[in-house]
């Protein structure tokens, strides 16, 4: 290839690229596909081609070729959001559920040092916060069901250590309130043991005083109250620059982490997975 051969391919592969964007707007995924594989036989090494390229299969539903393109776009740049995203909706596809969270996991960190009020944070937060609930779900349906079983060897075994100790009369075994008691004591014991996964209100401190919903990342203000990130970042750029509760002066540059918050919302999140169902 002579001098210019490198950039009169890479100036190809944009024009490709721009060709692939615009198939891709009027829905036309197998032309884009092509125009994306052209770029990539071009400049193989250019990330973005291959998230576009994913981006095409996943419309397609073809979630075994968006697998291949993410975990190559990975390989060239392992910051990608996107790719983590969607590798992360491939693998769940394939009911590869941990491997899948913790794709989406990546996703979001990513996102939200790059982005924290892009829209992709949130709808990365809505595909994690499904996945975990589901995960959540057929854990607390194997745990019931593990319980339950339990329950009624437990509740044989004591009906067999009553008739071993009281002597049956007349064609029946008389209930003693010892027997009653020790029923009694066997199901608060399991009823505790289900406690987590029985739903209830979630702490007001761990919910954001605007959303009202649990926090994703959270941030604290110099008055000591704690927001949404994207909620308080999006009030100080369309409503005023000040504190919504204290109504005091407030730049975004004064916003910090809330960690201990996070942590404790993760700490919840991790006892309860059913907080994480989304509306």
């Amino acid at each position: 290839m002579g001098p210019n051969g490198g950039s009169a391919a890479a100036k190809q592969a944009e024009r490709l690229r721009i060709d692939g964007n615009t198939y891709f707007t009027k829905q036309r995924f197998g032309a884009a596909i092509d125009a994306y594989t052209e770029a990539i036989t071009l400049c193989p090494n250019v990330p973005v081609y291959w998230t576009n390229r994913a981006l095409c299969h996943l419309k397609r539903n073809n979630w075994e070729r968006v697998e291949e393109d993410c975990r190559k776009a990975i390989q060239l740049d392992s910051k990608l959001v996107k790719a983590h995203y969607m590798l992360g909706l491939a693998l769940l596809n394939r009911e590869e559920y941990a491997k899948g969270i913790r794709e989406l996991q990546k996703a979001l960190d990513l996102g939200r040092g790059a982005d924290p009020k892009g829209y992709m944070v949130e709808e990365i937060w809505q595909e994690l916060a499904k996945a975990k609930y589901l995960e959540w779900e057929r854990s607390s349906s194997k745990r019931s069901w593990e319980l339950q079983s339990l329950k009624e060897v437990c509740e044989s075994a004591l009906k067999e250590k009553h008739f071993l100790d009281v002597p049956e009369m007349e064609g029946f075994v008389e209930v003693t309130p010892t027997h009653m008691e020790e029923l009694e004591a066997l199901g608060k014991v399991f009823n505790k043991a289900a406690e987590d996964d029985i739903p209830t209100e979630i702490p007001d401190y761990l919910c954001c005083k605007i959303t009202l919903d649990i926090f994703h990342d959270p941030v604290i203000t110099p008055s000591g109250h704690t927001y949404e990130r994207a909620v308080i970042i999006e009030h100080l750029k369309k409503v005023g620059k000040f504190d919504p509760f204290t109504r005091q002066p407030l730049q975004l540059s004064q916003l910090v982490p809330n960690l201990a918050i996070k942590e404790a919302v993760q700490a919840f999140l991790d006892k309860h997975g059913w907080a994480y169902k989304v509306d």
